[in-house]
């Protein structure tokens, strides 16, 4: 064949980033860690060792990023994220300007929803979005870009059923959304909705700014940097990806508004297609669910919300003779409080079983009364038996059932898969109704997926942020300074700092350079200690290696300046 010149081949320019951590033993990290988990603790927030670190490095990400995986190593990302958005709220004048800029609240959110949620968003998309990618339907809409093969009404009918389809798989995941976003959504939507209680859709777009803007619909548009796909998708598709993404974006913002107003004019068109009720109502419900705390200490403040209902039907309580009496048909409501049913729609209930009442939700065996679909709500000294109408609505209801009790003190770890009928237990033989369970309980959901983080090297992130930013760290104290003995207009040089109690935070900071002076130390001895053990021609340092020079250079430069 014809052979390619070398000058024909093209270029390739690689940006690669070389981070090297030395990490000591984890004593080492003991103060300047404690500072940081005690973030949340710290009235205000703002003078907290962490809302510092965001406040002095010049990417928010920057900070997030080590940030969150410490705090979520050590199971305090909640009260953290819950301390910094509150205070974020506060500030806020306009609820349509609400977590609009690149805070640090905002980015650790989302650094949290994508180590966190990656396994949801995998469940979730991964499926569809193969679909679209080996499909390859068009999709175009736009009749500027419309082929002359392609006819405008196939496309749209192709469109409309991908976003249809999306849109029924995002909306009717809730179950599966891990609990730790759960609890912040939960953190957001009170704080939003106590801050501006004139606005009553807030607590739904303080949720949908994150779940839709910043989670969902980024990763429809770019699967590969969501694990969704291994390549960037090809130009059509991709333009498919960003039809489909705009399109679910908007619908996620149906909570707050059903008018929808597009730039281009073939996007509001389709948009029609999707501009009824039932759209809004599925979005509400979605996040209702995904802003339900999991944590039974919450549920007192917790605003009531109805997470599911409808007719079903129930066998009666601590009847022990089996009968088809005994099986009634009655209206099911279950809230984020309390799963109650009641002889029909509109009227009271005739029972209420409190949701950290609730201690396993599970299937029951056909065999038990011979009947399909049933499964039981397990309480302290009975179960409810319950028959849905279908498998799917079985499934459903088990689902979000357990999704609310997941976090309950007493849920059990094993149970009967069939009833307690003529004085025993149809599974295993035994007599006392007391007796527990045989089987170990499926749970329902999979468990929240542990992250592999190393804390100390974390920790060593953060050092090495703030050794970079000590000037700031210094200027920072300067302000407080300033702050606290004049009264006057804010000076321009301290004004990108947030400092809402200077004395806090002057205490904060001089902790702050205190414990990173003391690793600084530390770090020092260890690069006079290894230079003293250098061989110059040794294999891992050999004579004319010109790094290596430098390195040496380096080290006699920091060694004389230490001592």
């Amino acid at each position: 064949g014809k052979s390619v010149k070398v000058e024909d081949l093209g270029s390739l320019r690689l940006n690669i980033v070389y981070t090297e951590d030395h990490v000591f033993p984890s004593e080492h990290y003991t103060p300047l860690r404690d500072l940081l988990l005690d973030s949340a603790n710290v009235e205000p927030v703002s003078a907290s060792a962490a809302h510092t670190l965001g406040e002095v490095c010049r990417e928010k990400q920057e900070a997030a990023i080590p940030l969150v995986r410490l705090f979520l190593h050590y199971g305090k990302i909640v009260p953290f994220i819950s301390a910094i958005a509150h205070a974020e709220i506060n500030r806020t004048q306009d609820p349509n300007t609400i977590f609009r800029g690149n805070s640090l609240t905002s980015k650790c959110i989302d650094e949290t929803m994508k180590l966190a949620g990656m396994h949801y968003l995998q469940v979730t998309l991964k499926p569809i979005i193969d679909e679209i990618c080996t499909e390859h339907k068009s999709c175009e809409i736009d009749p500027v870009k419309l082929k002359e093969s392609e006819n405008l009404e196939t496309n749209r009918e192709n469109l409309r059923l991908y976003v249809d389809r999306i849109f029924n798989v995002i909306t009717t995941s809730g179950v599966r959304c891990p609990t730790v976003m759960c609890d912040i959504f939960f953190s957001l939507r009170e704080s939003a909705a106590t801050r501006f209680q004139v606005d009553q859709d807030v607590r739904y777009t303080a949720v949908s700014s994150f779940i839709f803007l910043r989670f969902f619909a980024p990763a429809i548009l770019s699967p590969n940097l969501f694990h969704l796909r291994p390549h960037h998708p090809d130009p059509a598709t991709s333009r498919t990806l960003t039809l489909i993404s705009k399109t679910i974006q908007t619908l996620g913002s149906l909570a707050k508004s059903k008018s929808a107003n597009f730039k281009e004019s073939y996007m509001a068109a389709f948009y029609d297609y999707f501009n009824e009720q039932k759209y809004a109502d599925a979005v509400k419900n979605f996040l209702d669910l995904i802003s339900t705390s999991g944590k039974w200490d919450q549920k007192s403040i917790e605003t009531p919300i109805m997470l599911k209902e409808g007719f079903m039907i129930k066998r009666a309580q601590g009847r022990n003779r089996f009968g088809m009496k005994n099986f009634k048909k009655r209206w099911f409501r279950l809230t984020n409080h309390e799963f109650t049913y009641h002889k029909t729609k509109g009227e009271g209930a005739l029972c209420s079983i409190p949701i950290e009442n609730i201690l396993a939700v599970e299937r029951l065996e056909e065999e038990s009364f011979k009947m399909k679909n049933m499964f039981q709500v397990i309480q302290p000294e009975r179960a409810l038996y319950i028959q849905a109408n279908n498998c799917v609505e079985a499934r459903d209801w088990i689902d979000i059932l357990t999704k609310v009790s997941q976090c309950n003190r007493k849920r059990l770890s094993t149970y009967h898969p069939s009833a307690y009928l003529n004085g025993h237990w149809l599974c295993c033989k035994l007599s006392a109704d007391s007796a527990p369970g045989c089987t170990p309980c499926t749970g329902g959901l999979p468990a929240n997926i542990q992250l592999d983080v190393d804390g100390d090297r974390e920790t060593e992130r953060i050092y090495s942020l703030f050794s970079t930013y000590m000037t700031k760290l210094i200027k920072m104290q300067e302000a407080c300074g300033s702050k606290s003995v004049y009264d006057g207009p804010e000076q321009e040089e301290y004004s990108s700092f947030v400092i809402d109690d200077p004395q806090e935070t002057y205490k904060t900071l001089k902790q702050i350079i205190s414990a990173v002076q003391t690793l600084e130390q530390q770090h020092t001895k260890y690069k006079r200690d290894k230079f003293k053990k250098t061989k110059i021609g040794s294999q891992e340092h050999p004579i004319g290696d010109k790094s290596f020079q430098c390195y040496i250079h380096q080290q006699s430069e920091s060694s004389t300046y230490s001592i």
